[in-house]
């Protein structure tokens, strides 16, 4: 009897453990492919019938392993994989150039061009034919993860018939990732690249990295930080690089570099780096050969120069333009690009820094090679919770622009803070620059998108489970800008959690609130710029002295006793005039500017009337206080999906909430506390005080506070 009990504990115990190890840890992304309801999963396995599937490319391989994981974990067995004698309904990838079966479509699938798939449910030969075809093995892995995605949501099957090719030539991560594994602006721990074991030990994460960048499309990787190192260019890093590169191949992603412009003085043991030096031209000739012969398939560089210290052609009395082509005329040859980016820093500050940029670039255009990418910010000052599109969108028709977000939340909250980046993305995309009559979107003036990672180590790749849905979303919509970021919401919600519409509906109602709820409690009505010092944690709106000028918050909020804002019309820095003047006229008129962005154009009155009726500074501080509530509400909508989300990750999204609570509520207080102690103003009625004094806010530190630069 005792031995039977001492039985019984350890199956329990076993149990256990084995619940353990298949509790959702976020680990899988969106890529979960738990058991479909039995019905549905019965029905898709007669549909699917038999797979036929080439194997003779890496490429090719790594889509059947995909597939049959897929459908091993959503059906509850791997798929028969059969010739194409089989009789019966048929699962059929390949190309024209793979398959028999595809061939014939070889006309119909030309306009889908290098990347682009169908998925196609027909007839051939008297069979029930599911079709993922496309010109190029590549776009038979795309067309495979379409295919899973929609089947992990139940979709439909019966009348398929998807074409899908990318509308951006460039889709690349930019890791900010160093050599000794720290990650700047990282909130997932350390770098998901190891250096010290590579090229030797082949991390399986590194193959699950490419696995997630092919199922949303990401087309390329940048490897190091743009604050770049030289050593990144040596021999033995290139081994390692080229490493990371074949794994990445089969799945579609281009390996890059980011180049530290003074490298042929660090590693050549030149005394210049002069962009018109014939001995500099042959360093950076030499080296793209040492690139390819390692990595034949290399992307190509991305270069920070004559920026906060970075060195570059400036230094030399030479343009951007001349730096840039420098490099690009050493990748020519082999097929590389460049991505020059276009964030720059004046070497004195200037009446306005969001007009530097445009006022070192838009006079270029035309000047760069033809394979030279300028990277330019989403707005012109650094990645704020809300900014304008940045006015080099649209203004440089002969020079290919990529824009560059953050996926990072740099500015906004780090990985604890649940603020969806779609919105914010869909926001810039779509805003209209007007340089060729009205409907010229900021995205049909792109080549690509750049999207600096939220990725490390951590086991949910980006330190909290929703700020996946930022490295979905950039994908998605780099892939297509014209998609909607709430439709992209609820795939991700749906792949991530559960297709329960009861799921479903209300995280994407609490994703799509979160921006502007962080907006409001961080940055409302256009301020800018209002964080703490080095590390950007938490409100410093009284941020003031130091090195730079415009490295604080007084320079940009230009609050007094009068008003707040920055003058960018006429009458004070001007920024408006970069804009097309349809869009200039809108900004620079305090009566049409919208107000999401009052602050960021006008230097306003307290007791100017907003549209809500209320005086700014009671809309003002509303606006802060309106923001903690949103977080409020988003804690109500989560507490209620106990049950229906499972326990392990809800209760971090829970305990993380409760730290986004507390510090909104936190920006709220010190922010308004501040802003009431330059403008003399009673608080409006009903609106709580800060519950410190001034002097308490400002003398917080936070020594440990993660991602800052070094």
């Amino acid at each position: 009897m005792f031995a039977a009990v001492l039985a019984l504990l350890a199956l329990l115990a076993l149990l256990a453990c084995m619940g353990d190890a298949r509790a959702e840890d976020g680990h899988a992304l969106w890529m979960r492919y738990v058991p479909l309801e039995p019905a549905l999963a019965a029905d898709y396995r007669i549909r699917l019938g038999q797979v036929v599937a080439p194997d003779h490319t890496a490429t090719q391989r790594a889509t059947r392993d995909e597939l049959q994981r897929g459908l091993a974990g959503l059906l509850g067995s791997a798929p028969q994989l059969a010739g194409t004698a089989a009789t019966g309904p048929m699962l059929v990838l390949g190309t024209p150039q793979s398959s028999a079966l595809i061939a014939p479509l070889r006309a119909q699938m030309q306009p889908l061009g290098e990347e682009g798939y169908l998925l196609k449910r027909t007839r051939v030969g008297g069979r029930d034919v599911l079709l993922v075809a496309a010109p190029r093995d590549i776009g038979v892995l795309y067309g495979v993860f379409h295919l899973l995605r929609l089947l992990q949501t139940g979709a439909a099957l019966d009348a398929l018939n998807v074409r899908q090719s990318p509308r951006l030539r460039l889709r690349v991560l930019n890791h900010w990732d160093n050599l000794d594994g720290h990650v700047e602006r990282g909130y997932a721990g350390r770098s998901l690249w190891d250096w010290q074991t590579l090229p030797e030990w082949r991390d399986p994460r590194y193959t699950d990295y490419a696995r997630a960048n092919a199922s949303v499309g990401i087309n390329g990787t940048v490897l190091n930080n743009v604050n770049a190192d030289a050593q990144s260019l040596a021999p033995d890093y290139l081994d390692k690089a080229a490493t990371l590169a074949d794994l990445f191949r089969p799945y579609g992603i281009r390996v890059y570099l980011s180049a530290r412009f003074s490298a042929p003085i660090e590693l050549g043991g030149l005394d210049t780096a002069d962009p018109l030096d014939p001995a500099v031209q042959r360093w950076w000739r030499d080296k793209a050969e040492q690139i390819y012969a390692r990595i034949p398939d290399f992307g190509g560089f991305l270069v920070k120069a004559n920026s906060e210290g970075q060195p570059g052609p400036q230094d030399y009395g030479r343009s951007h333009a001349d730096g840039a082509n420098l490099l690009a005329d050493a990748l020519a040859p082999h097929g590389g690009v460049v991505m020059w980016r276009a964030f720059v820093y004046a070497h004195d500050v200037p009446a306005d820094r969001a007009t530097q940029a445009y006022s070192e670039f838009a006079g270029l255009d035309g000047a760069f090679r033809t394979n030279v990418v300028l990277q330019v910010k989403n707005g012109p000052i650094d990645f704020q919770p809300r900014e304008p599109f940045h006015p080099l969108f649209g203004a440089m028709p002969r020079t290919p622009l990529v824009m560059e977000v953050q996926i990072t939340k740099e500015y906004l909250g780090f990985a604890t803070h649940l603020v969806y980046l779609g919105p914010l993305y869909e926001e810039v995309l779509r805003a209209d620059t007007r340089t060729r009559g009205k409907g010229a979107t900021v995205a049909q003036s792109l080549a690509g998108m750049a999207g600096v990672a939220n990725i490390g180590n951590d086991r949910t790749w980006s330190g909290s489970h929703f700020d996946q849905a930022n490295w979905y979303a950039f994908g998605r919509l780099a892939w297509d800008p014209r998609q909607s970021a709430q439709d992209i919401a609820a795939d991700w919600a749906a792949l991530t959690f559960s297709a329960d519409p009861g799921v479903v509906q209300p995280i994407v109602g609490m994703m799509m609130a979160s921006r502007e709820a962080a907006v409001n409690y961080m940055t409302p009505l256009g301020l800018h710029h209002l964080m703490a010092r080095g590390h950007h944690y938490g409100p410093g709106p009284w941020v003031d002295g130091g090195p730079r000028a415009d490295w604080t918050s007084v320079y940009y909020h230009r609050a007094d006793h009068n008003g707040i804002g920055f003058d960018r019309t006429a009458r004070g820095s001007n920024a408006v005039a970069q804009y097309s003047p349809g869009v200039a006229e809108q900004y620079g008129d305090l009566a049409r500017v919208p107000e999401p962005l009052l602050l960021w154009f006008h230097h306003v009155p307290w007791d100017h009337r907003m549209a809500s009726g209320r005086a700014l500074w009671d809309e003002l501080v509303g606006r802060y206080s309106l923001g903690v509530r949103q977080v409020q509400a988003m804690q109500a909508t989560w507490a209620g999906l106990q049950g229906k989300v499972d326990a392990q990750r809800h209760a971090q999204v829970s305990d993380f909430l409760r730290i986004q609570l507390r510090e909104a509520q936190w920006w709220r207080d010190a922010s308004v506390a501040y802003f009431q102690s330059v403008s003399g103003r009673p608080l409006p009625a009903g609106e709580a005080a800060p519950p410190h004094p001034l002097a308490w806010y400002q003398a917080l530190q936070f020594p440990s506070a993660p991602g800052d630069g070094r």
